[in-house]
């Protein structure tokens, strides 16, 4: 049970706070009157979030966890032991805020003492103590929450469009592939029905059939393992099968004689034919043959093409991690192959692109999609700074307890002048329209804050590289942090 004790602090305790260190003594006596000190066990609530943000908590001892919500999941924000760090009703002097509710929930992990202030109460000596400082805060939570949005959204949408782009780019290869090939094979099929007719109509007795049967099955054996010529060796073998066709009165041998190549028949084979059936019946025999050959070629082509459209579907669904937990064990360098996946389509013919993968390296527990985020806005830049021509590098390798990837470009670099800025929102480098500024803020709070990791960022003309840090182990508690647990 949590205690929810009535001890009060007085003036010089107060002041021992980095909140209230500045106030007179009479706001710090009034302050001390008005609140009071709760105690709170280990592993109990603290204020759970959307519920009425009542009250003010200030942490005097102990160690707290602040989390959120995502889609059902509670998602670790901020874990502090840091004395003063503050949360809960911290936008109650905002009297056109509607939204008075906890944003985010606070546990106590370790016993704790916490000082507390009703909400009403810090409202009112902010806006008496504080008036300007209020207008100034209001106008610029309002703001930047409206820009935010707004940008978030565009944000989003720029990334769905891509993801979208890309895919259907992919998938539409493919497919097409498969449709194609099926309209095809339903022709042949008709003609291979057409030419069996032919043959069975009793101008071949049971025998010469059966052999012919034998063949075909024996035709779609070397189709399914026929070596795959060179554009020369498959020259020189259509000519010869051209000559053996022409030789036995076929009309249009030429035709006939790429699929059968294809397909690994010579002309030793066609002699096979020749003996089954007799001249008479050989040119039936042949196309009925040949029909088999093209189909057994446009059924892999099918299986290929619906192979292809499965692995797409595959990376999507690694790239987005809709069906998986949020924070789960994953191999790095899968979020990165079902990346480029996605962003094939993207990459310019003239980018050449470089993987160098450590074959050692440990999966590790992470947030897989919000990783996926990351690899695509650092790809994406990258891209962006090459235009049609360069390198694209990624690499993963160990240093230490952390593991690291690479995102490697031969694009200009990153003048001095701004590369201590390219971490900060709204700032971007592309044109008006084209860019949010906040790709790379976004990639620092998922590796910093959320995986408790690192990106470095390495740049001279001709070789730019973001290095991501992400602990391969992650440490079970964040001590003293300069960042409150404050809603926002």
């Amino acid at each position: 049970m949590s205690d929810q004790g009535t001890d009060r602090l007085d003036r010089e305790q107060l002041r021992t706070l980095f909140l209230f260190e500045s106030l007179t003594d009479e706001q710090l006596d009034w302050l001390a009157e008005q609140g009071r000190v709760e105690r709170r066990e280990a592993e109990t609530c603290i204020f759970a979030e959307g519920e009425p943000a009542t009250c003010f908590y200030v942490l005097l001892s102990g160690t707290v966890m602040q989390s959120g919500r995502v889609r059902g999941e509670e998602v670790e924000v901020i874990r502090t032991s840091q004395r003063g760090v503050y949360g809960g009703a911290i936008r109650a002097y905002m009297p056109d805020d509607p939204d008075q509710r906890y944003a985010n929930t606070l546990r106590a992990i370790t016993d704790c003492e916490l000082f507390v202030l009703p909400a009403e109460v810090f409202a009112k000596a902010m806006r008496k103590w504080f008036p300007m400082a209020v207008h100034l805060l209001e106008g610029l939570f309002y703001g930047m929450r409206r820009t935010q949005t707004l940008l978030g959204e565009r944000e989003r949408l720029l990334a769905l469009g891509a993801l979208s782009a890309g895919l259907t780019h992919e998938l539409n290869n493919p497919a097409a592939a498969a449709v194609r090939a099926t309209s095809t094979l339903r022709g042949h099929v008709t003609g291979m029905r057409h030419k069996l007719a032919m043959i069975a109509d009793g101008r071949l007795d049971g025998t010469r059939l059966h052999d012919l049967v034998e063949l075909q099955d024996d035709a779609v054996k070397r189709a399914a393992t026929a070596p795959e010529l060179s554009a020369l060796d498959a020259s020189d073998a259509e000519d010869t099968l051209t000559d053996w066709l022409d030789e036995h009165h076929f009309a249009d041998g030429w035709r006939l004689a790429p699929t059968l190549v294809a397909g690994g028949i010579d002309t030793d084979w066609l002699d096979q034919v020749a003996l089954a059936v007799g001249d008479e019946n050989l040119d039936p025999a042949v196309r009925w043959l040949t029909y088999t050959v093209e189909t057994e070629q446009l059924m892999r082509e099918i299986d290929d093409a619906v192979g292809r459209i499965s692995g797409l579907v595959g990376a999507a669904k690694q790239y987005t991690q809709l069906d998986r937990a949020p924070y789960q064990t994953v191999d790095v360098r899968d979020l990165l192959n079902a990346t480029l996946t996605i962003m094939k389509a993207k990459i310019p013919a003239g980018v050449r692109k470089e993987k160098h993968y450590d074959p050692n390296l440990p999966a590790i527990p992470a947030y897989a999609a919000e990783l996926n985020q990351v690899w695509t806005n650092l790809i994406d830049n990258a891209l962006g700074a090459m235009g049609d021509s360069g390198t694209l590098s990624v690499r993963t390798s160990r240093e230490g307890d952390m593991l690291v990837v690479e995102i490697g470009d031969t694009g200009p670099g990153i003048p001095d002048a701004i590369r201590d800025r390219i971490f900060e929102p709204f700032f971007t480098t592309k044109p008006v329209g084209e860019g949010t500024g906040l790709g790379l803020d976004i990639s620092y709070r998922i590796v910093v804050t959320k995986h408790r990791g690192d990106i470095r960022v390495i740049s001279t003309p001709g070789d730019t590289r973001f290095r991501v840090y992400l602990p391969i182990v992650p440490p079970p508690v964040v001590l003293a942090d300069a960042e409150a647990p404050a809603t926002a």
